[in-house]
């Protein structure tokens, strides 16, 4: 047998490491998904149009990338409670926010949806100004 040298050791470590995070990241991803919001593609939430709490939300893919222009934001997806666009942005780990439950991130722009409902308690939602 041959002698464990410490660039195999330092090899198979790497390799081993490299394993277990893209298991954890493909294990992760797969538990903030529903079958309700899984995405029509890779990447893109399904629309929906619902009443929740006596609020109309709905959420489709945005035609052009959004407002800001190639959709880096909201990831090309728009969001609307009664009318009202409401800001939506995907993190990196796949997570949504939105202008109203900034600092609670979300699994789908439908989640973000209804907390924004959740949150603003029967108040309107104002439009945000874009610059």
């Amino acid at each position: 047998m041959p002698e464990l040298s410490r660039r195999r050791a330092l090899t198979t470590a790497a390799a081993l490491a490299a394993a277990a995070t893209a298991t954890g990241t493909a294990a992760a991803h797969s538990m903030h998904a529903t079958p309700s919001d899984s995405p029509n593609s890779p990447g893109s939430p399904a629309s929906f149009d619902e009443v929740y709490k006596g609020r109309r939300i709905q959420g489709r893919p945005a035609a052009g990338g959004g407002h800001h222009g190639g959709g880096h934001h909201g990831g090309g997806y728009a969001v609307f409670v009664d009318g009202v666009e409401l800001h939506v942005m995907r993190n990196a780990d796949g997570s949504w926010i939105s202008v109203v439950s900034h600092y609670a991130p979300v699994p789908s722009p439908r989640a973000a949806a209804r907390a924004a409902v959740d949150e603003l308690q029967g108040a309107r939602l104002l439009p945000f100004p874009t610059n």
